[in-house]
């Protein structure tokens, strides 16, 4: 399956609003996991390294991909944040939204990607206006593996 959507871009503090802009059209939990992704590429590989950001849509999933060129550099998913740490709930947020993620690692890369489904960022409104997040079919929590390994939900 082809991307509808390639970035190419270096991994700095202002490129992250350039890919929220751009991946407005699939969605606010998409876009809301791009930045965390690409955060921690920053964050834990560098600024100004290269970045590649994918989308793919398949039914009512949508598949957020970011490949930067250090396989060595593993997202690490923290029990809990502290309520004072400044950092260190990223990947918790990208947990809780996703239907799945993992790390595929290559030679010289290294490629972090989640499933969401595509209709995750519509908010019902109920009968009394309170909005309401949709249900996530599906949604039963496994473990979410060891360092580099996919978390897995059904």
């Amino acid at each position: 399956m082809r991307p509808v959507l390639t970035l190419e871009l270096l991994a700095t503090p202002a490129e992250v609003s350039g890919v929220r802009r751009a991946l407005r059209p699939h969605g606010t939990d998409v876009q809301l996991c791009a930045s965390e992704l690409v955060t921690n590429v920053i964050r834990h590989v560098g600024e100004g390294v290269p970045v590649t950001v994918r989308v793919w849509r398949d039914g009512q999933r949508v598949r957020l991909g970011t490949t930067d060129p250090d396989p060595r550099a593993l997202p690490v998913l923290v029990a809990a944040a502290g309520a004072d740490a400044e950092s260190g709930r990223g990947l918790a947020l990208l947990d809780a939204l996703a239907v799945r993620w993992g790390v595929e690692q290559e030679a010289g890369r290294k490629t972090v990607w989640c499933e969401l489904f595509s209709d995750a960022e519509t908010i019902a409104v109920t009968a009394a206006g309170a909005p309401k997040t949709p249900e996530r079919p599906g949604r039963r929590r496994q473990s979410a593996g060891a360092l580099g390994q996919s978390s897995a939900r059904s």
